[in-house]
């Protein structure tokens, strides 16, 4: 069956052209390990972002921002597990006003303290209190931390125009007004964490948002929201990709991501036009001086200005559309400066490696200006905005999907408040931008094959997930007996 003509005939050629916001691209995990440099700092290597209308009943008039990092993480990866780097600047960055230029950015810095929980080792009267080499040395609850060797905290701060020189101001607790956040331990395993389900619930804050009222805040390990068969698409896509759509494993099945996840208030992140663009970035200082001595709290001297490391708006970009030489250029790049990239949408090179491996036909419509405009603009009708840019963009004003009517296709599967307007975990973004790459927008004469139901064959939707915040499933345990 032809899953485009399961579309009401009476929906806008405008909202069917929303598919080709999705840049031209392949089957992969959406941002993990996708530029050389990257690869050498995995604590700041952005893995998904996602901005959507809450879905939660009662939550109307809210968005929720998710910014996942630090891919691949073995629920079993001991004893330092998954920490996030206190050196580091993690950045949600939302454009209110369709420039392509940040007006308000939430900056993310975490700070991890050694505790040195030690024991008497030795013969009586000549015992030495050594160091222990665990995270913990006993059993943690919501009520009870004293176990653990190590306490990450965090603090958010909303910068107002310019992310580096417009006006700061701390996000809060409004519970008791402090800008310190505790950030739970990684699910360590069943027997150091018994109830992690509730040790995690009681790192849900309700926060101060300055200027905008109140919103909801958790940042901490979850599992790992993509889904994707991504073994064999990397081996020149070693799978079949006309289905079915559930006839694959998800290769991130066993893996942790960590999250930041906020909820705000629409009316804070929109200006005159209900529309908004998004992405997020991560940022390194520019010198790091190695310590030939190094401590827990100075195993490298870092300094200089912040120079941004990773870059991720809309899913798979600079996987597959971007050049192996220019993935590096395009995370330390801005949403402004996009025109150095054209070329590579306007001549993808997924559908022709695609009709190599497997004989379907190609587009041959060039340049593909169907892709350039939608994803350069956003789509008239529906999230359009004046930006040339790549960013994930969202129009706050469109009704949210409750999780058990959404289509894990989205516009293309008649739902309008899934990607690409915006991004919820349970849109299939794989399949979608698949398809897309293989012309489903355009018509026969210049997509011969456009209309056949690509797919990476491992299967997302909304049911995988929670219904309310924080919507990402609790992370896998180290240990689960």
């Amino acid at each position: 069956m032809n899953i485009y003509r399961l579309i009401p005939i009476t929906a806008p050629l405008a909202i069917l052209g929303a598919a080709t916001l999705a840049l031209p691209v392949s089957t992969l995990a959406s941002s993990h390990r996708e530029a050389p440099f990257i690869t050498e700092h995995p604590k700041v290597d952005a893995t998904d972002f996602y901005m959507f209308n809450s879905y939660e009943p009662g939550r109307t008039g809210y968005v929720t921002l998710v910014a996942n990092y630090l891919p691949l993480q073995a629920p079993y990866g001991g004893p330092n597990y998954f920490s996030l780097d206190p050196d580091a600047l993690y950045e949600i960055h939302v454009d209110s006003n369709g420039d392509a230029k940040e007006d308000i950015t939430f900056q993310f810095r975490f700070n991890n303290k050694l505790k040195d929980l030690a024991l008497k080792i030795g013969s009586p009267g000549q015992e030495k209190q050594i160091s222990v080499p665990l995270l913990n040395v006993g059993a943690v609850a919501a009520s009870n931390t004293g176990n653990l060797n190590i306490t990450e905290s965090y603090t958010v701060t909303m910068v107002k125009g310019d992310r580096r020189m417009g006006n700061a101001q701390a996000i809060t607790n409004t519970a008791n007004g402090s800008n310190a956040f505790a950030k739970p331990v990684d699910n360590i395993g069943n027997k150091s964490i018994p109830d992690y389900a509730a040790y995690a619930a009681s790192h849900i804050y309700d926060v101060n948002i300055p200027g905008c009222g109140t919103g909801r805040m958790f940042v901490g390990q979850r599992k790992d929201s993509f889904v994707v068969n991504l073994g064999e698409t990397f081996d020149l896509v070693n799978t079949n990709p006309l289905g079915p759509v559930n006839g694959e494993k998800d290769d991130l099945a066993d893996a942790n991501v960590t999250s930041m996840i906020l909820e705000v208030p629409a009316s804070c992140l929109t200006a005159k036009n209900p529309v908004i663009g998004g992405w997020t970035t991560a940022s390194l200082r520019q010198a790091r001086l190695l310590n030939p001595i190094p401590s827990y709290n100075r195993p490298a001297i870092e300094g200089g200005a912040w120079t941004q490391v990773s870059r991720l708006g809309m899913p798979l970009v600079n996987e597959v559309v971007v050049g192996l030489k220019d993935k590096d250029k395009f995370n330390a790049s801005k949403p402004q400066d996009d025109g150095q990239f054209a070329d590579y949408v306007t001549n993808p090179t997924l559908p022709a490696l695609l009709e190599v491996l497997f004989g379907v036909k190609a587009p041959t419509k060039f340049p593909r200006s169907d892709l350039v405009a939608a994803f350069l603009t956003g789509i008239p009708g529906l999230n359009q905005t004046a930006a040339t840019a790549e960013m994930l963009r969202l129009n706050t004003s469109t009704p949210a999907t409750p999780g058990a009517g959404q289509n894990n296709l989205g516009v293309i599967g008649g739902d309008s408040a899934g990607f690409p307007n915006g991004r919820r975990p349970g849109d299939d973004v794989v399949d979608i931008e698949l398809r897309v790459a293989m012309g489903v927008l355009l018509p026969l004469t210049d997509a011969p094959d456009g209309q056949r139901a690509y797919t990476d064959g491992a299967l997302v939707n909304a049911g995988m997930f929670d219904n309310a915040f924080p919507y990402l499933k609790m992370p896998l345990p180290g240990s689960p007996n």
